[in-house]
């Protein structure tokens, strides 16, 4: 079983490796749609931003976004490709995206050994609690790997992660 210092160290990963991809880019960069059935930048970020706030509700801590900051990135919400109403700037979505980290890695390794195997209710299954986080943990890792693309598709011909 993963500890609560691993899961929190591979957050913090994720996070760096978005800090990465998207280092030199511009708000505008982030609205760039590919032509394909991929979001943009600007909403993998938004809904990283969403599933981190997530994490942070299931362990008893306040979210970041706004409910209708949440609306705007959930999964099924319309493609963010211009600014518009409850659209995040680029620069104010990776500092939430920090902010986030530090309260995400506080509430985690605070998890004792026996939090993380009890069991909770999530949806219709029943897990782990350390589960149910390494569950929102794959789902960051997946999004997080878009932002490799998305920044090549915003114009920029590079490899930040070697």
């Amino acid at each position: 079983m993963i500890t609560n210092q691993q899961l929190a160290d591979v957050y913090a990963l994720n996070l760096r490796l978005i800090q990465l991809q998207t280092d030199g880019l511009s708000h505008a960069d982030s609205l760039v749609q590919t032509p394909y059935n991929i979001n943009s930048l600007n909403w993998v970020l938004g809904h990283i931003a969403v599933n981190r706030d997530n994490v942070l509700r299931l362990l008893g801590e306040e979210a970041l976004l706004t409910e209708a900051q949440t609306a705007r990135y959930q999964r099924g919400s319309e493609p963010v490709i211009l600014d518009g109403e409850g659209v995040i700037r680029l620069d104010r979505l990776l500092e939430i995206l920090q902010h986030g980290q530090e309260k995400l890695t506080e509430a985690i390794t605070r998890l004792t050994p026996e939090e993380l195997t009890r069991e909770i209710q999530a949806g219709e299954h029943t897990m782990s609690l350390g589960q149910h986080l390494f569950d929102f943990y794959f789902h960051d890792t997946y999004h997080t790997g878009q932002t490799d693309l998305l920044r090549q598709v915003a114009g920029v011909n590079d490899e930040v992660v070697k």
